[in-house]
């Protein structure tokens, strides 16, 4: 059930980001509102996860792989533009997430 809570966290973190970017400066009201929403929520399930996992491991794979899905998210839904060092910059920070997974016993 941690991974789960975890899993939703993340995903709505990458929500929450993508809300900043579409309220364009807080000048769109709904987005702008959705950011709070998505960022109360994901610190929550976060906060719950912190309670049966290490805020090492936690933190890092929450930031670590939402990083990861907003960069993917940036790169398919805002035309942002696809470099050889972008794509190997996120293949280690996901590679860096499963490490520290590892190191932790998690597998």
């Amino acid at each position: 059930m941690t991974y789960l809570y975890l899993i939703f966290a993340i995903i709505l973190e990458v929500c929450g980001t993508t809300s900043m970017k579409l309220s364009q400066g807080f000048t769109k009201p709904f987005p702008s509102f959705l950011i709070f929403v998505f960022y109360g929520i994901s610190f929550t399930l976060l906060t719950m996860v912190l309670k049966r996992m290490d805020v090492s491991i936690a933190y890092a794979i929450w930031s670590g792989l939402g990083t990861a899905l907003i960069a993917i998210m940036g790169i398919t839904y805002f035309n942002e533009p696809v470099t050889f060092m972008k794509l190997v910059s996120l293949s280690l920070v996901i590679i860096g997430v499963f490490g520290l997974n590892l190191s932790s016993g998690a597998y």
